[in-house]
């Protein structure tokens, strides 16, 4: 049973995919704001009746193999857990958008190819996610100290984000990927937003192909990140995946609304720090035994992301009467 729901699941998502770039986003364009958003209320619209599935499908067990504990979890327990990890990681994707802003300004992609990218970007890392949750829930299966050890790294990523200035210190050409391309693959200019191109009969990249394996690599390590956070709420493996994958669905159209605007956000990272270490430090708890009920976590993520868009209205507000 648990084979057909995880295979239906993961059709479910690509028949989305093949919705979004096969039917409604065909060819290149430019994005436009209301276009972006339209998308982004959509894919959170799906989410949240998705999350009206993860009610039933647990309340009445059509999928096991919980990590929850002896008994599989209620459908408002599971509902409630899904909600969190979406939220954790939709507000962590926001320095991701942030980075990938950088990412486009630094390879000049123009805005019609930028669609395409995330695509592509957002289906690998769909791949490399699935691979990340199921290593993690084999090592928190196997060794629980795994835990003291995920809730550190959370913290040390919290410091180094407040601490790091992305902008200054961002530099392709140190992204180990593009190190190693540029020695199996001759780089070529295009204008025509393709990956590949043959000149002279040989296989060449293009500096677009070059801006997607920056985008992969850079989410891997964002993942780095986002997926023990997420391990802080549940360790149910089905919950952690599928929260992650809808929260990333929808990266790509919040990166549009978001990306003309990223300078009117000046605390939403201190809030995102704040964030990664609070579940750095909800994981330390468990491994000593402490618990903190979800929905205090849950409100502690909203609370605490609100007030970081609060008071970066303010500060804007400020600054232009000023």
């Amino acid at each position: 049973m648990d084979i057909l729901f995880w295979g239906g699941f993961l059709i479910f998502i690509g028949f989305l995919l093949f919705l979004d770039l096969g039917v409604f986003n065909k060819g290149s364009h430019e994005v436009s704001t209301k276009e972006a958003l339209t998308w982004t209320f959509i894919w959170i619209g799906v989410s949240l009746l998705f999350n009206v599935f993860i009610y039933f499908a647990y309340e009445n067990q059509w999928i096991h193999g919980t990590m929850e504990g002896v008994e599989a979890m209620s459908g408002s327990d599971a509902s409630l857990k899904f909600l969190t990890g979406y939220i954790i990681e939709k507000s962590l994707s926001l320095d991701n958008i942030f980075v990938i802003a950088i990412i486009f300004s630094y390879f000049k992609v123009p805005l019609k190819y930028q669609h395409e990218i995330l695509f592509w970007g957002i289906l690998g890392a769909i791949i490399f996610r699935g691979l990340m949750i199921v290593l993690g829930v084999a090592l928190i299966q196997e060794f629980e100290w795994i835990m003291l050890v995920f809730g550190v790294l959370l913290i040390v990523s919290a410091i180094k984000m407040f601490s790091t200035d992305e902008e200054e210190d961002y530099n392709a050409d140190k992204n180990f990927a593009i190190k190693i391309a540029k020695k199996l693959f001759p780089v070529a200019e295009d204008k025509d937003g393709k990956f590949f191109v043959k000149i002279n009969a040989k296989r060449h990249i293009t500096p677009l192909f070059i801006c997607l394996l920056v985008i992969e690599t850079t989410d891997i390590m964002f993942a780095i990140d986002s997926i023990p956070a997420i391990f802080s709420i549940t360790t149910d493996a089905f919950i952690v995946f599928s929260s992650n994958i809808f929260a990333i669905l929808g990266l790509r159209s919040l990166y549009f609304v978001l990306a003309a605007m990223m300078n009117q956000f000046k605390y939403i990272q201190i809030s995102l720090v704040f964030v990664l270490g609070y579940v750095g430090v909800k994981m330390i708890l468990i491994y000593f035994g402490f618990h903190i009920d979800t929905l205090i976590s849950l409100s502690v993520i909203i609370g605490t992301i609100s007030i970081g868009v609060v008071a970066s209205i303010l500060k804007n507000r400020k600054g232009r009467t000023t």
